[in-house]
């Protein structure tokens, strides 16, 4: 039974941040039709701010800085991920919609620029963030199984994110000419809709919910300039089966994935569990092209 539930938190713990990488694809992507090969940059842009800030408030605070430094970082990883986002919106997304595969090369390109200047910035070495002391530990559910305090408040986290994006999209004036823009641009525009702000805000959402990624994520590891490849491909595969641009499908994708990687890398190794995984996606793909939940349509 400790095996048993260790392996079922484990698998809920990886889908919880696979399911906070891919939310922000779902928009870029699934929403926008932009293939945004940065997005794990911007992954690493929100650890790299945990990083600083955890050095920032040690240095100012003494040891209180290193219990309080990270509660700052979350909304400013997301701020400055989301800034980073809508310029790079601006000066070069924006100029390639309708154009996927172009999108995929150039943001490519952009994600390689992200890592060099990390690299220039903190070093070719990774960094370590202390976890703060109010995280330590856990919750010891039985004499094998303990549920870490890090991992409960990741859950935490994401589920308030999840709720925040839900009710953005569908209880505010944002969220609904957003929904709007993507779902007929021109009668959207015909309306009055700035179609090119929403375009902006919405990627700079996708990317302020990357850089929360990255702050839970540096909770687990230690961080470096590939920190956000190491979850890009999982997060694509996360978009496309639960449905493009279906928070409910993401959601139920994520888990799922999340329960299935964990499960089939016990019973086999980490890569062929991966390979496993892969190989279902595929197959209930060819069955259900458009994913777990579908657009509806007329």
């Amino acid at each position: 039974m400790d095996i048993v539930l260790s392996q079922l938190f484990n698998g809920l713990s990886y889908g919880s941040i696979l399911l906070l990488v891919a939310v922000g694809l779902a928009f870029s992507f699934g929403l926008m039709n932009v293939i945004n090969m940065a997005h794990g940059e911007f992954i690493m842009v929100g650890a790299y701010t945990a990083y600083v800030l955890e050095q920032v408030f040690t240095g100012a605070l003494g040891p209180a800085g290193a219990s309080i430094y990270f509660v700052a970082a979350i909304p400013v990883a997301f701020v400055i991920a989301g800034i980073m986002g809508m310029i790079l919106e601006r000066t070069l997304i924006r100029r390639l919609y309708g154009r996927p595969l172009d999108t995929l090369l150039a943001t490519w390109g952009v994600s390689l620029l992200l890592q060099q200047g990390a690299r220039s910035l903190f070093g070719a070495q990774n960094v370590q963030v202390t976890v703060p002391n109010w995280l330590r530990g856990g919750i010891d559910v039985s004499g094998q199984f303990t549920m870490p305090y890090s991992r409960l408040f990741i859950l935490v986290l994401v589920t308030a994110c999840v709720a925040g994006v839900y009710y953005y999209i569908g209880k505010t004036a944002a969220g609904r000419r957003m929904r709007a823009v993507m779902q007929n641009r021109e009668v959207a525009n015909a309306l009055g809709v700035d179609a090119p702000r929403v375009d902006m805000l919405t990627f700079g959402l996708a990317s302020g919910l990357a850089g929360i990624a990255g702050c839970a994520l540096a909770l687990l590891g230690s961080v470096g300039p590939t920190l956000g490849t190491k979850w890009i491909v999982d997060a694509f595969l996360v978009v496309i089966l639960g449905g493009i641009g279906q928070l409910v499908g993401t959601i139920v994708a994520a888990l799922s994935i999340g329960w299935g990687n964990v499960i089939l890398e016990f019973f086999s190794t980490a890569a062929l569990g991966k390979v496993l995984v892969f190989l279902i996606v595929i197959a209930f793909l060819q069955f259900r092209p458009a994913g777990i939940v579908s657009r509806r349509g007329r």
